[in-house]
């Protein structure tokens, strides 16, 4: 639609200016800092940063009803930058001029409504969000379109010259910096450490294809992790994991789009997302709460996050029910098929105890949970998931999973609504799925696979042939009508087939 086709008094919201005065605010002793340069962490105190809109007032003087339209009336329309996550814009960067916004097909991922046979084995009706349809195949390009629009605005305001971008990855964070800092090559250049045999080939393959500078080196995610804070910390280099904050910003857009989907009414639905370095935790908590201050959402729905077994050091925190006694331990990961979970120490750990604290305060009960689920049920989730109709990666079952392990201990009503975060396509992880289906799991996964779940190709070979076609040696006429005949019927016999 153009814009003059748009109601009278939608069209002034339509194409927002920049009218934000961000900055960041430091966790730990509430500093703020302007934000006109990179930074991670607080410069005073060592905590980490949340960005703060001080203009919010504007947003909160819009009123929800508003609000809501603008989104639903933006839905229709046609601009590049505003079809992405950025349809939310003033809830998200608003001081991001519109030129300056990177679009290369993020957000707006489907809800799929579970089959019947799902809802009935899990004992509710739910959703898979399917954030494997992002252009990276994974959620990582919310936060990433985000933080590579604010650096492509600061690097032309500032006259930066060349800017290196840099991430530890476990595969979807390493995919999704490596596919954005590409588009912007003309000034930026990537690169990503990844710890060594780690991660899956089609992972690996991805930042390569992009273009990105690939580094492996040994240990796990929370060690390549540290030392990309060292680099940060000494060198002039872009971080682009979630503890840059305007990642998470872009990331609440699932919160946003799980909102407009159902039509503003998420009272009465619970949000189950897997949890790795925490920043995803993080954006939806403050997504919904963002929402509801504004009056755009008139109830808070509840989270669920996730943990595996192998690491679970955010559900060991809440375990402890007292929170003045709660103390927070990083653990020593065990290896997981949920590999973009396997975080022993979350860097985003400050951020969920305090934004969980507030979120549960704000909705006057208890609306955040913790579970956590074996590496089976992962498997078997994520297997069982996909034989319905959906495409979950490993992560997609742990959701499941988790959601499984949330309505047995009675955090969920059978009357409520289950969102469920498949954070990358399954293709991703298909090297899991092999693994399960050969029996080829390693003793450290516990994994031991259901014969009824498995599936591996049978091979056909009719007794009745002698002889069968191969590249440039094909069949006589006589020999291809044999072929023909033997191998349907063999096949009809396989798939017990009745003839007509």
């Amino acid at each position: 639609m153009e814009i003059n086709q748009f109601p009278e008094d939608i069209r002034p919201y339509l194409l927002p200016e920049p009218r934000g005065l961000m900055v960041y605010r430091c966790l730990g002793c509430a500093r703020e800092f302007d934000i006109t340069r990179l930074l991670y962490t607080c410069a005073e105190c060592g905590s980490v940063l949340l960005l703060h809109d001080k203009n919010k007032h504007l947003i909160n003087g819009v009123g929800g009803k508003k609000w809501r339209e603008i989104f639903d009336y933006r839905r229709m329309l046609n601009h590049n930058a505003l079809k992405g996550v950025f349809r939310y814009y003033e809830f998200i960067a608003p001081i991001i001029p519109l030129d300056r916004i990177i679009y290369l097909g993020e957000g707006h991922t489907p809800l799929v409504e579970a089959n019947n046979r799902l809802k009935e084995r899990v004992g509710l009706d739910f959703y898979f969000k399917n954030d494997g349809l992002n252009p990276s195949a994974s959620f990582k390009d919310r936060g990433m379109a985000c933080a590579l629009s604010y650096i492509n605005y600061l690097a032309k305001n500032e006259h930066m010259g060349k800017i290196l971008a840099i991430c530890a990855s476990t595969g979807d964070t390493s995919a999704s910096a490596a596919l954005y800092a590409s588009y912007l090559e003309d000034f930026l250049k990537s690169a990503v450490l990844l710890p060594q045999g780690k991660v899956t080939p089609q992972q690996l393959s991805q930042p390569l294809g992009s273009g990105a500078r690939v580094l492996e080196m040994p240990g796990v995610f929370d060690d390549c992790m540290e030392v990309v804070e060292s680099l940060a910390e000494n060198y002039d280099v872009a971080l682009l994991n979630s503890k840059n904050s305007w990642r998470i910003l872009g990331q609440e857009s699932f919160s946003f789009e799980i909102a407009q989907d159902f039509d503003y009414e998420v009272g009465d639905k619970t949000v189950v997302v897997p949890i790795g370095n925490a920043g995803n935790i993080t954006a939806v908590m403050s997504g919904f709460l963002k929402f509801y201050k504004s009056g755009v959402i008139d109830r808070l729905p509840k989270i669920v996050g996730v943990q595996s077994e192998h690491a679970d050091p955010v559900y060991r925190y809440y375990q402890e029910k007292d929170s003045f006694r709660r103390n927070f331990v990083p653990v020593t990961v065990r290896p997981s098929v949920a590999q973009a979970a396997m975080i022993g120490n979350p860097v985003s750990m400050p951020r969920v105890i305090e934004l969980a604290k507030e979120y549960d305060k704000t909705a006057g009960e208890r609306k955040i949970f913790v579970v956590q689920v074996s590496e089976q049920e992962i498997m078997d989730s994520m297997v069982v998931a996909n034989r319905n109709g959906n495409i979950a990666c490993t992560q997609g079952g742990e959701s499941l999973a988790g959601l499984q392990k949330a309505v047995e201990a009675g955090y969920i009503k059978s009357s409520e609504v289950g969102v469920l975060d498949s954070t990358a396509h399954v293709l991703k992880f298909s090297v899991f799925q092999d693994m399960y289906f050969n029996n080829t799991f390693g003793p450290e996964f516990n994994v031991i696979p259901k014969p009824e779940l498995a599936n591996t190709p049978v091979q056909v070979h009719p007794k009745g042939l002698s002889r069968y076609p191969s590249t440039g040696q094909p069949l006589s006429e006589d020999e291809m009508k044999t072929f023909i005949r033997e191998m349907t019927a063999e096949i009809a016999r396989i798939l017990n087939l009745e003839k007509r």
